[in-house]
């Protein structure tokens, strides 16, 4: 790894666009990196891809052919997937932003997009995504008390 690159966490990524340098150059960027990708060029293989195994995190283009990504972020959330969403798209219209955000996206990026903010980007998301876990673990262990062969799960 270069010394300018952002190291980032491992982890399972759903990358959505239909425009296949982009999605060549991130699935490289992440594999590069030690990430698993998965790859869907529209919306309904990104939504049946994060319904069937859902991903540590999802890149997703607005302007997808048949569904668009705002629908998709929708349907997502609709479905109560937690899968943080990061909208990586064309549209930079304030409004257009303020939407994927208000339909459950967790960072929104305009193209071109530098790839050390990317890359910084997923790390922060992935980053707090696994402190969230860590959290969880403990209030599940902290939930609980054992007392010989008596164990009281709250």
């Amino acid at each position: 790894m270069k010394s300018d690159e952002v190291s980032i966490i491992p982890g399972h990524i759903l990358v959505v666009d239909d425009f296949l340098e982009t999605l060549n150059l991130l699935t490289n960027l992440l594999e590069e990196r030690g990430h698993k990708v998965r790859r869907a060029i529209s919306g309904e293989m990104a939504l049946m891809g994060a319904k069937a195994n859902p991903p540590d995190l999802i890149l997703l283009d607005i302007m997808l052919p048949l569904m668009d990504g705002m629908e998709v972020c929708r349907r997502i959330r609709g479905e109560k997937i937690r899968t943080p969403i990061m909208m990586l798209t064309a549209k930079s219209v304030e409004m257009d932003k303020v939407l994927g955000l208000e339909l459950g996206a967790d960072d929104y990026i305009t193209k071109p997009f530098s790839v050390r903010e990317v890359t910084a980007r997923i790390k922060a998301i992935i980053r707090r995504v696994e402190s969230e876990k860590e959290k969880h673990l403990e209030q599940v262990e902290t939930d609980k008390l054992d007392f010989g062969e008596l164990k009281i799960d709250f």
